[in-house]
C-alpha cells in the first residue's frame, strides 16, 4: 500500500515545480487549523489526484468548475496555473469561465476571469 503523505508530496512537486522544496515537508506553523496543510496533502493530493479514471487533465477541468462556483479565489490562482501544466489550453480554460457562468453565475465567473488574467502567463510566454 502507498503512503498518502509521500504520494501527495510527489503529485504536488510535480502540479507546482518550485513551490515544495525537496527534502522534509511540514505544514506545522503552531497556528490555528495546522492540520489542515497535511489532510490537503494526504487526503486531495496523495488520494484523490492519484485515482485513475480521471486522468489529471480532466480532474482539472472538474475541479475548476468548482472553485470558480465556489468562488474559491486563493485556489483558483494555483489552480489555473496547474491546468495549464496538466495538458488544458489558455482557450479551454477560457471555456470553463464561460460555461461556469451559466451555472455558476455571472459574478462567479466575472471573478475567475479576472484571476485568470492575474495569474496566467502573458500570451507570448504560453507553451
Amino acid at each position: 500500500m502507498t503512503d498518502p503523505r509521500k504520494e501527495g508530496i510527489r503529485v504536488l512537486r510535480e502540479l507546482l515545480p518550485g513551490v515544495i522544496a525537496e527534502g522534509e515537508v511540514s505544514f506545522a506553523d503552531g497556528k490555528f487549523g495546522e492540520e489542515l496543510g497535511e489532510l490537503t496533502l494526504t487526503n486531495v493530493f496523495g488520494s484523490l489526484w492519484n485515482r485513475l479514471a480521471l486522468s489529471r487533465r480532466d480532474r482539472s477541468l472538474v475541479t475548476l468548475g468548482i472553485l470558480i462556483a465556489l468562488r474559491a479565489e486563493g485556489e483558483l490562482e494555483v489552480h489555473f496555473s496547474i491546468g495549464l501544466r496538466n495538458g488544458l489550453t489558455v482557450e479551454e480554460l477560457e471555456e470553463v469561465v464561460y460555461h461556469s457562468s451559466a451555472y455558476a453565475g455571472f459574478p462567479a465567473a466575472a471573478t475567475a476571469r479576472q484571476i485568470a488574467i492575474r495569474t496566467l502567463p502573458k500570451a507570448g510566454d504560453l507553451p
